[in-house]
């Protein structure tokens, strides 16, 4: 269990560093950076295994738009938010979510196995899919998304990851569109995301 002085500390952080590259997104999106490479340069070849055990790849991705999120399931307060509200847009998308990827990839594959994710995302919509695999493949996945990710050792010996807490939408190509704002009603994220069907 986390240090209650250390928790806010610990949400502090991961929302400092959610903004920065969320800012940095946006202002690239707008024209601001003129040097940083495109698109492209966020997202790249890939392997992980869903919880069901299939393989998933960048290959996945084509043909449906895909929002992903980077988390852990020993995350306290901002996963379990960001993916209940992911099942709210899903939900409200009706039978065209399944027209959609969505993705929930661990940034702790050290506890975050095939089965740790099967059972803790029967709490969310269906059509989220934990991806998991090695550290070496995880660390693959977080360095082609520009995520940021790193353990925070607490008191009682245990740790906390501190992470980048965006979404991020990408086109039928694969290819990053730009951060994917939940705050919002689910149906207005719903009518969103469906422009891009």
């Amino acid at each position: 269990m986390m240090d209650r002085t250390a928790r806010p500390l610990v949400i502090v952080a991961a929302f400092s560093a959610s903004l920065v590259v969320g800012l940095l997104l946006m202002l690239w999106a707008m024209g601001g950076l003129r040097g940083v490479p495109a698109a492209a340069s966020i997202g790249g070849p890939f392997q992980l295994t869903d919880q069901a055990g299939q393989t998933v790849t960048e290959k996945s991705l084509q043909g449906r738009p895909t929002l992903i999120f980077f988390g852990f399931t020993h995350c306290p307060d901002i996963c379990p938010t960001e993916l209940f509200e992911m099942s709210e847009v899903l939900r409200a998308m009706g039978k065209d979510a399944d027209r959609v990827n969505a993705y929930f990839v661990s940034v702790d594959p050290e506890r975050d196995t095939a089965a740790v994710m099967k059972d803790y995302l029967s709490s969310f919509d269906p059509h989220l899919k934990g991806l998991t695999g090695s550290p070496e493949a995880v660390a693959k996945v977080i360095s082609g998304y520009r995520v940021y990710a790193k353990k925070v050792p607490l008191k009682d010996g245990d740790y906390t990851m501190d992470h980048t807490a965006l979404i991020y939408l990408m086109d039928r190509e694969g290819r990053f569109v730009a951060p994917f704002n939940l705050q919002r009603k689910p149906e207005e994220a719903a009518a969103d995301l469906e422009r891009y069907l």
